[in-house]
């Protein structure tokens, strides 16, 4: 019997980022997902998950080493089929056997805590250990976006993926060659709440792109916004160089969108800079108090110097981290009164920040603490206000044989 993991990931920093090309900060969390196979020798995969057996929703699948056609939308097999249509398509069907699989996960479902990604990468770890394919971790982490993204018809970018195969936390960039920069500052411990209230990527990521693409084409055809500004922009929310631009740059045209469009740009180039200042603190890199205060504002400024010198790097992180759940509530508009209520009750709790992981409109809370024990009092808290679930995690590994 083989046995693969992954974890699941919480969504850091700079979330809704990732597909419009910009960087994006994983971090993998202690929970994980379980597979163990055994190799039949043939062609057929049977697969069974005890946990959605457990809840009465369609639990096993039986698939062939070929290109798969997708099943009911939501359908959990149709991540696993994904993976064997992308394999076989680069060429890998003959040196693919057949297993009896059986899945395990302390991830909940539809929770913003990388579910699906658990399960598509530890499915493409297992195939590459038992079938001797020598996939790199940046490999498993493409496989399984393909068979997200284009095999499944889920809108999603990479963050999932990647943040899963390497673990740890890293910053993503999420443009050829997507490249991962692994992250020193990694003694955070999070705690994370799980509203209850389930999500779905789908519903989100194309209305939000829709809004976006709206407002560059306002931006790229109107003859008052400079060709120099517009060669930084482009039609579809993934073409411009976000990064190379400034709110003040677009500050005199934004009066010619529409309200909605105008807020999803300005969230767009918000969140990149507020992410551009974690990642100095995660790199162990100095910031100046001018930085801090125009970034953060005076009054974060404040409680960052109140607190002990121990405690200000990770005070910081969790200013940053409120921002952008501010940003995701008011300019994004994913956040939800259940979500708003468990921030709320965290930051009361002790936590030095917290904001929505994933897509949003429910799902997950992530809260930086600072240590276990200040962990378990935030979930308390939060489960005492009728949060569906909590945990206390440091920071994770990425997918692994357990056994070989």
């Amino acid at each position: 019997m083989v046995v693969v993991s992954s974890p699941g990931r919480a969504d850091f920093l700079n979330t809704h980022q990732d597909y419009k090309g910009l960087p994006v900060v994983p971090a993998a969390i202690n929970l994980r997902l379980y597979m163990s196979a055994k190799p039949t020798g043939g062609k057929v995969f049977t697969v069974k998950s005890l946990d959605l057996e457990r809840y009465g929703e369609p639990s096993t699948d039986t698939f062939e080493v070929k290109v798969n056609e997708m099943l009911e939308k939501g359908f959990f097999g149709n991540y696993l089929r994904g993976v064997v249509n992308v394999m076989v398509k680069r060429g890998l069907a003959e040196k693919l056997r057949g297993m009896d699989i059986t899945i395990k996960s302390e991830i909940p479902i539809g929770s913003g805590l990388a579910s699906s990604a658990a399960l598509e990468v530890s499915f493409a770890k297992l195939l590459d250990h038992v079938c001797g394919l020598g996939c790199t971790k940046k490999e498993l982490a493409e496989i399984a976006y393909a068979a997200e993204n284009q095999e499944a018809g889920i809108p999603c970018g990479r963050l999932d993926q990647y943040g899963v195969a390497f673990g740890g936390i890293i910053k993503l960039e999420c443009r050829p060659p997507f490249r991962v920069e692994p992250l020193p500052f990694r003694t955070l411990t999070f705690a994370i709440i799980d509203s209850g209230v389930r999500h779905s990527t789908g519903a989100i990521h194309p209305k939000r792109q829709q809004e976006i693409d709206r407002a560059l084409k306002k931006l790229m055809e109107s003859k008052s916004v400079p060709e120099k500004l517009k060669a930084k922009l482009g039609y579809r929310f993934d073409q411009p160089r976000w990064e190379d631009l400034h709110e003040k740059d677009l500050q005199d045209y934004l009066s010619i969108l529409d309200y909605k469009s105008r807020m999803r740009v300005v969230f767009t180039l918000r969140m990149q800079r507020l992410t551009d200042l974690a990642l100095k603190v995660l790199r162990f890199e100095p910031l100046g108090k001018e930085e801090l205060i125009s970034t953060l504002g005076l009054e974060s400024w404040k409680r960052i110097q109140r607190s002990p010198d121990g405690e200000r790097n990770y005070r910081i992180l969790g200013e940053i981290m409120n921002e952008q759940q501010s940003l995701l509530r008011d300019l994004y508009e994913v956040s939800i009164a259940e979500i708003e209520d468990i921030c709320s009750e965290a930051l009361a709790a002790g936590a030095y920040g917290a904001k929505i992981s994933g897509a949003g409109m429910g799902g997950s809370v992530i809260a930086l603490v600072k240590n276990e024990e200040e962990g378990k009092k935030v979930v308390k808290v939060c489960l005492s206000i009728g949060s569906k679930d909590g945990w206390v995690s440091k920071v994770g590994e990425g997918v692994r044989v357990e056994r070989p």
